[in-house]
This record gives C-alpha cells, sequence and structure tokens, in this order.
C-alpha cells in the first residue's frame, strides 16, 4: 500500500548539495525546473515562479531589491537565466499610485517596461503584480490537477477551508492582472500565518522565505489535496461509471488513423493543422463515460487550459459497441459545420465593441467514446500540448464532479481571456510561420544520403517528417540526431520495405496516427546494380523492378488513397535518376527500372491532378557522399566499367559533367523542397535534372 501511496505523491527532488553551488537567481531556475518537471504540478508554459533578490543596481551602484519573475510566454520547465524578467521593486511598489481602478488595469502592463533592471530584454508578463505584491521573498504560482479540482467546485471556498484549515485561504475568480495582485497583497497583510491562496477556477499561490521551503511548501500543500481526493473518492465510480467500453488498442490506431485525416482535411483549407493521438486510461476513462457529454459541455475552468483547448471540445457521436467508422466519418461535416456555428455564436454574445476579430472557429479538442482524443493545430508541439492540456482538464473534472459540482469558468470570463486585447497583442508577436509549417512529409529511403539530406531541408521549414526506412539502425541514429536538431515532435521513423505491400501500408497509417495525415511523399529509396546483359540474372533484374517501380508504384498509390482521402492535394516527388533518361551500358536493370519510375510519375500527374495532387520527378546523377547505393558494390562495378581506381570516381564524374561540378545529397533535397513548397504550386509532370549538366539527359 506504501509504494501505491508513493507512486501518486509528489517526491521532493531538492538536492541540497547542488543548490549550495547556485546564487539566489540560480536557485529559481533550480526550483522553477524543478516544478516543471511534472504535470501534476504545472503544464508546459503554465504557472510562474519568482524570487525578490538583492542586486547592485548599475547606475548608483547601491544594493536595492529587484524582482526576478518568468518572463512572458516562458515554460518554467525548461526555463533559463534569459527566461525571467528583472524589475526594480520599488518601482513596481510605486505603480499603484497610477492605478486607476479595475476598468483601467490593462493599461499597467505598459508601465513595466519603465520598471526594467539592468536593461533585460525579455518582456514582463501580466502575473508580475500577482508576484510584487506578495511581501514574500519567493513565490510559486502553479496549476495542479488536485488544487484545481478544488478551485473548480461550486463550493471551492468551503471545501479549501475542510482540506487546509487557514493555512491555504480562497480568493474567488479574477482575471490575472493588476487587481489580483493588490487583491493577492492584501490577504497576505491580513492573513500573516497562510502559507498560500487558492484561486477560484484557476491554480495556487504558494511562498516561502527561501527557495527550497517555498519548493517544499508547495509539494507539501499539493500533496495534501492529492492526499484528500484519494479518501473522498474511495469508493466512487468517476465519472458516473462507464457508458462503453473501450475498443482494443489496435482498433483503435485504425480508427485514428481513418478519422484524423478525414478531419485534418475539413479544418486546415485555412491554415494547416497538425494531429496528435492520446488513447492513454485517463482519456479513455472520460470518454467512455455516462457524464462524458455534460461535463464537456461546461468547457474547462482553468484559463491556461481553455486558452490551448478553446471554450469545449467536440465530441463525436460513435457507439464502439457498433463501430461503425463508415457512418462516423459521414457524420463529420454535420458535426464540424455545428461546432463552428456555436463557436460564432458563442463569439457574436460575448464580443465587445473593441475585440479581436474571430478566430478559427474549429474545435482543438475531438473526444471519440471508446476511440481516445484527438487534438489539431498549427504545429505537432502545440497540438500535443493542447492534449495534454485537455487531460489535465480531464483530471480536474474527475476530481470536482466526484465530491461537488464541477463548475467551467463562466463563458464571458472565459471569452475575456480568449479575446483579450493583451493576449492578442501578445499573438501578434509571435514570429510568422515557416514555409512548410502545419506540413506532412513521409521520405522512404529516409536514413540514407538523399533521403537524409531532404528530410533535414524539409525539417528545417517547419514540416513533421516520418523517416521511413529498411535499415532500422539508421533510422535511429537518424531520429536522435534530428530530434536534437529540429525536436522531437518534429520527427517520427517508421521501418518500411517498399516492397511489402503491408509495410507501406502500415506506414501510412502510422503516418496518420502520429501527425494526422500528409502532404508530401519523397520516394527516394533505392538500389543500384551493373552488369552486362549476359550476366544480369533474373533475381538482379527483379529487384531493380521491385524496388526501383514496384516500390515506387505501392507507395504513391497509398499516398493518393491517403491524399484523396483528405482532400487537401498533395505533391509527391520521386527520385529518379540521369539513368532514367540516358542509357547507360551495362546497367540495363537499374536503367529500365529508373526510366519506369519517371514514366510512373508522368501517368500519375495526369491522374492526380484534378484532385490537387502534383507529382514531379528530380533526377540526379553521381551523388557519391553520404549514399548507401555508392558505399556497396555500385561503386566497385562503376568504377570497374570506367576503369579508373575507386578514389578516383568522384574526380570522374564530376569532370564528366558540363559544369565540372560535384553533385551532394544537399543539392537534391533543394530540388525536393521546390517540389515540395508552395513555390511549385504550379508545376505537375516536371522532370530537374540536378546532375551539373550531362547533355545526353536534356529532357529536350
Amino acid at each position: 500500500m506504501s509504494d501505491v501511496k508513493d507512486a501518486t505523491r509528489l517526491q521532493n527532488l531538492w538536492d541540497g548539495a547542488k543548490a549550495a553551488t547556485l546564487d539566489e537567481p540560480g536557485k529559481l531556475v533550480y526550483r522553477s525546473n524543478l516544478l516543471g518537471s511534472d504535470k501534476r504540478i504545472t503544464n508546459y508554459g503554465g504557472g510562474n515562479t519568482s524570487a525578490k533578490v538583492v542586486e547592485r543596481d548599475p547606475l548608483t551602484g547601491e544594493d536595492l531589491e529587484v524582482l526576478w519573475v518568468k518572463g512572458s510566454g516562458g515554460d518554467v520547465g525548461s526555463i533559463r537565466l534569459d527566461g525571467f524578467a528583472t524589475l526594480y521593486q520599488d518601482k513596481l511598489d510605486k505603480l499603484r499610485d497610477l492605478y486607476r481602478g479595475p476598468e483601467h488595469e490593462d493599461e499597467m502592463v505598459g508601465y513595466l517596461p519603465h520598471c526594467t533592471f539592468a536593461l533585460n530584454p525579455r518582456a514582463a508578463s501580466i502575473d508580475t503584480p500577482l508576484h510584487a505584491y506578495l511581501p514574500y521573498a519567493h513565490v510559486d504560482h502553479m496549476h495542479p490537477d488536485a488544487v484545481i479540482a478544488i478551485a473548480a467546485t461550486r463550493n471551492g471556498r468551503e471545501i479549501t477551508r475542510q482540506v487546509y484549515g487557514d493555512e491555504i485561504g480562497w480568493l474567488d475568480w479574477r482575471r490575472p492582472g493588476f487587481e489580483l495582485g493588490l487583491e493577492l497583497s492584501r490577504f497576505a497583510a491580513e492573513n500573516p500565518n497562510a502559507r498560500g491562496v487558492v484561486l477560484g477556477s484557476h491554480g495556487l499561490f504558494t511562498w516561502g522565505d527561501t527557495a527550497e521551503a517555498c519548493y517544499a511548501t508547495t509539494l507539501r500543500i499539493i500533496n495534501r489535496a492529492i492526499e484528500w481526493f484519494e479518501g473522498a473518492l474511495s469508493g466512487k465510480p468517476a465519472f458516473g461509471g462507464a457508458a462503453v467500453e473501450a475498443l482494443p488498442a489496435q482498433t483503435r490506431r485504425e480508427i485514428a488513423a481513418r478519422l484524423m485525416p478525414a478531419i485534418r482535411g475539413r479544418i486546415g483549407l485555412d491554415e494547416a493543422k497538425i494531429g496528435h493521438f492520446d488513447d492513454s486510461a485517463a482519456v479513455l476513462e472520460f470518454v467512455g463515460s455516462r457524464a462524458l457529454r455534460p461535463l464537456a459541455a461546461l468547457g474547462t475552468s482553468c484559463p491556461d487550459h481553455f486558452l490551448r483547448t478553446k471554450i469545449r471540445p467536440l465530441v463525436l457521436d460513435f457507439d464502439p459497441a457498433a463501430p461503425d467508422v463508415d457512418a462516423l466519418l459521414g457524420s463529420l461535416d454535420a458535426a464540424i459545420s455545428a461546432y463552428r456555428e456555436d463557436y460564432a455564436r458563442y463569439y457574436e454574445r460575448c464580443r465587445h465593441e473593441d475585440s479581436p476579430s474571430m478566430r478559427d472557429p474549429n474545435a482543438v479538442i475531438y473526444l471519440v467514446p471508446g476511440v481516445g482524443m484527438l487534438s489539431f493545430a498549427k504545429d505537432k508541439a502545440t497540438a500535443r500540448i493542447a492534449g495534454e492540456f485537455y487531460v489535465n482538464a480531464i483530471n480536474v473534472m474527475r476530481g470536482a464532479s466526484g465530491v461537488d459540482t464541477y463548475e467551467g469558468l463562466p463563458e464571458q470570463e472565459a471569452f475575456d481571456i480568449e479575446y483579450w486585447l493583451l493576449e492578442e497583442a501578445k499573438l501578434q508577436r509571435m514570429p510568422k510561420a515557416r514555409p512548410l509549417a502545419g506540413r506532412i512529409a513521409l521520405v522512404t529511403g529516409g536514413a540514407g544520403g538523399i533521403g537524409r539530406a531532404s528530410a533535414a531541408r524539409l525539417l528545417a521549414d517547419g514540416a513533421c517528417v516520418v523517416l521511413a526506412d529498411i535499415d532500422e539502425a539508421a533510422l535511429e541514429r537518424t531520429k536522435g540526431e534530428f530530434a536534437a536538431s529540429f525536436g522531437a515532435d518534429q520527427v517520427r521513423t517508421q521501418r518500411m520495405d517498399v516492397t511489402s505491400e503491408a509495410e507501406v501500408a502500415e506506414s501510412f497509417r502510422a503516418a496518420s496516427v502520429a501527425f494526422g495525415g500528409l502532404d508530401i511523399l519523397v520516394s527516394n529509396a533505392g538500389i543500384a546494380s551493373a552488369a552486362p546483359i549476359e550476366e544480369t540474372t533474373l533475381e538482379v533484374w527483379d529487384r531493380n523492378v521491385s524496388i526501383l517501380a514496384t516500390g515506387y508504384f505501392l507507395v504513391s498509390r497509398e499516398a493518393f488513397r491517403l491524399f484523396r482521402h483528405q482532400n487537401l492535394g498533395g505533391s509527391v516527388i520521386f527520385i529518379a535518376s540521369k539513368n532514367g533518361l540516358a542509357a547507360s551500358a551495362g546497367a540495363s536493370a537499374y536503367c529500365t527500372a529508373k526510366a519506369a519510375e519517371i514514366h510512373l510519375a508522368r501517368c500519375l500527374a495526369l491522374e492526380g491532378a484534378e484532385a490537387g495532387i502534383r507529382v514531379n520527378t528530380v533526377n540526379p546523377d553521381a551523388v557519391l557522399r553520404g549514399s548507401t547505393i555508392w558505399n556497396g558494390e555500385w561503386r566497385q562495378q562503376r568504377a570497374a566499367s570506367s576503369k579508373i581506381d575507386l578514389d578516383q570516381l568522384e574526380e570522374h564524374y564530376r569532370n564528366r559533367s558540363l559544369l565540372k561540378r560535384s553533385v551532394f545529397p544537399e543539392d537534391i533535397a533543394e530540388a525536393v523542397h521546390f517540389f515540395a513548397s508552395d513555390r511549385s504550386a504550379k508545376s505537375t509532370g516536371n522532370i530537374v535534372n540536378v546532375d551539373a549538366g550531362n547533355a545526353m539527359s536534356f529532357t529536350r
């Protein structure tokens, strides 16, 4: 029993020896990272931490108090020193004299830059007054599920007293800002023995005299809520009990693979979307429960939750006891349209004269009974994080509805945060999306030279990429390197033999589940062989045709099926060869298969045009560096046919070209990027030779 208890409690991870080596700002970073490492304490981007530190004024040389507080848009789990804003505490105190009341509190944000200490460029967040006016050296503001579950109940004040006595107080909901900072200040003055306060529908504030004491108090207060809920919920079925049973894991995945591209196609016309699938135990419990629809309709409580997940999710009609996926797909148009209309009515009911224009009216969260949760956003990280926030909301609803009446944030309050002018200004400051943001690519032969370079080029411009290759060890190495360079959210790997119909189909299902669909296929998997026709065996001939012709057919067929299901168009790029246009003695199997690739691309360009599916070909020549093909027998065979040594091969091909230049994988990747991007939106059925010039392979 103690093992179970230990698993549910937050563990104190403070390392006194490590902390002793840090100054006060360093301890603030350390404390913040510890708190942000556990999603039960706060989710990505949520919460805030601060410390009031004595610093030497660079102008006067005097020692004075400086507020270090998490800057705008930061994440406590990954924050570093430069993520904190620094402000003169005495100047912050003087802002009280300029404050004209709640109806003018937004103007106070404009004064915060005037309080900046040491020319720190990090912008202060709207939460700054909440920390500045508490008379404590160290303050934590977290969004723990267990405490928000109290804050989101109808009788939250009474439950807070029941759980914490006088140690933790209660403040009714108020939007973060200057007025809430003053309310916290008054609370602290009137309750000097309190160690924190629960904010209705919002979260938890705790404080301490040292960084370690503040951290320990935060953990202790959250653990007490966890313990109280364990007792209060013991023996009670969550969410009123199960209404349906979850489908088997493989079935859930297969449904997600069909459903996600269909949703993505319907909501991604104006802005490309990336999807995320979650069928964790917490999600399945909620989507299969009796309380699913009534609780989902109430929306979330914590502002951080609904800013990420919208006012409420879209619950799709689906009966896992009679799983008719075709009927589910057929109901999407009506369900998505109804959600958009409902969102537009919400906007019109709540808007003010100066409200920003209505944003994307599509749902972010889609709940499917017996299957799980789908989330969609402009990039993978945002989609994943939105799903994580809704899991937090599920945890809150489980606790709150189990002990009292759960209450979401009132609609007008939710709107006033979602369309807050300060929030709009923050959105407008965000950097412009990269050209391929929201696009999904699958690259066959993705761990080899050309495939790897092509994937890297697409990733660098914001695309999500599935690397497919038969070499699993090379896939893992490439995945690790790409995750370090571009972020783990952006890349997935899939073992694929392009000659296997089953493996090809599974790879496209994997892309749909991982990212929500597909926009770009780079068909690049290849081999090469050379031998006089008399010495070419049937096995060698069949292997060339199987990989270079049949393999390209199989991946193209799956891509076309997915593109048509998604109805967003698409781009197919074949990596063929100069040898597909220019005959080469002693390599008939290879040249014939490559010629078949090129003609297949032409045929597919004709078939795909009406659906907006573009098909183009890149023809490399003599790309030796980083090539799996050129590291094998092909290098020896081509050197032998040219009667030169192996180490002379690259110079031989360079001198053979018209431009006398070597061709590298990155050169091919640039052509791939062009055909994948909107710069080639009016190009299909085309061939681009990247061979440094070869008159024999001129297309005309």
